[in-house]
């Protein structure tokens, strides 16, 4: 592959991971906010998507901004600091 294809697939992979992890993110926002502000939805049910939604946001949010920012800044290096918060994070969520 010559240098202009892997900017050119580069460019792609940024706007598909982006685009995919803005809708993730504003979809589990959106299940959070009619959940909380229905008082039809405060059955158990749907107290347990929220707080699946809020978990997929945390879960989510652990290592994919560190993805697209690696993949638009041509970068493969993390901090220790870097490292160890996404280590920690990911089996919380």
């Amino acid at each position: 592959m010559s240098p202009s294809d892997v900017l050119d697939l580069q460019s792609i992979l940024f706007r598909l991971f982006l685009s995919m992890y803005l809708v993730t993110v504003l979809g589990n926002l959106l299940i959070i906010l009619v959940v909380s502000s229905d008082s039809h939805l405060h059955a158990p049910i749907c107290f347990f998507l929220a707080n699946l939604s809020l978990a997929h946001i945390g879960f989510i949010s652990t290592t994919v901004p560190k993805m697209i920012v690696d993949i638009q800044t041509h970068s493969r290096g993390i901090s220790y600091v870097g490292c160890l918060t996404q280590i920690s994070l990911f089996p919380f969520f």
